[in-house]
């Protein structure tokens, strides 16, 4: 996790706490659905971002026997397990609470201070998802917004982007059912936002799960890097042409390579291991995410 990841994530953790428990008073004074999904999703949110510190920590731990590539997987591990808790702790037991109010409504009470207190809440969660947006913008350079999100491996800035997106909708649904629960005295709009407030975290939950599980399961780098190992070679005097290139995305900010690469003919070994040698340290210079690489000489794939 780079330093402009865990500075978002422990913001968002910050943000998390004083809105839960915000929430959690409006709910008992106003007894509404809505403001307990959203509470427990805020609860669940701080439960999920100390998942990604410990998941970020997890990641630093250097390479040693039983792990010669290192932890840096940890951190996809850690970021499914929030996807998984967001759908099950978050989502699902609001669309139930919704499901449970719409059959059962109840009258909603005073929403002065529950309306208040989302307003706030709106503000806070907005403020730190501007922060997660400019962080990706940064990132992104040229590539589309919605393509960086599915190609991106900033899995842990991507599950806190998530979430806190998920928090915006979520307030702004909670905030229409309240006001439509208490004008209307139909306490089944309140279960209506409640159950609309769970689809959206289901939803959150599944595309984050998605693309967190490609990770997990071995994904490769960006394809930009093939470009890149191309271009080094066109430019480097020993090397004929490239026969193969595999990447691995290894964790956040870690990639193996492994080349076949045809070397310039009559070089010795001496010759051969030195043009090897210069060749990777070239492309940890143009890409220093690259931490190992593997190349092999050979004259066919």
């Amino acid at each position: 996790m780079s330093h402009g990841s865990t500075s978002e994530v422990i913001k968002s953790l910050v943000v998390n706490v004083a809105i839960a428990v915000a929430k959690g008073i409006a709910a008992v004074i106003s007894g509404s659905g809505a403001m307990l999904a959203e509470t427990l999703h805020s609860f669940a949110d701080c439960g999920n971002q100390i998942l990604l510190l410990v998941g970020a920590r997890s990641a630093r731990r250097p390479a040693d026997d039983k792990h010669p590539l290192g932890y840096g997987r940890a951190m996809y591990y850690y970021s499914f397990i929030v996807a998984l808790l967001l759908f099950f702790g978050g989502g699902v037991f609001s669309v139930r609470e919704g499901w449970e109010k719409i059959r059962h409504p109840e009258p909603v009470e005073s929403i002065t201070l529950a309306t208040a207190i989302l307003a706030f809440s709106f503000l806070l969660e907005g403020w730190s998802l501007y922060g997660n947006i400019k962080e990706i913008n940064k990132r992104r350079g040229a590539k589309a917004f919605v393509r960086y999100l599915k190609d991106t491996t900033d899995s842990d800035l991507i599950v806190v982007f998530g979430e806190n997106s998920a928090a915006v909708i979520g307030l702004i649904f909670a905030m229409i059912a309240l006001v439509l629960a208490k004008e209307t005295g139909d306490g089944r709009w309140d279960g209506v936002g409640s159950l609309v407030i769970g689809l959206v975290l289901l939803g959150v939950a599944t595309f984050l799960g998605r693309e967190v599980k490609s990770l997990l399961v071995g994904e490769a780098a960006d394809a930009s890097l093939t470009k890149t190992c191309e271009e080094l070679a066109a430019a480097d005097p020993n090397v004929e042409r490239v026969l193969r290139v595999l990447t691995l995305q290894q964790g956040p900010g870690e990639i193996v390579v492994a080349l076949k690469l045809e070397m310039r003919a009559g070089m010795v070994t001496a010759e051969l291991v030195e043009a090897i040698n210069s060749f990777e340290r070239q492309l940890k210079l143009r890409v220093p995410e690259v931490r190992w690489s593997f190349i092999e000489p050979d004259n066919a794939d």
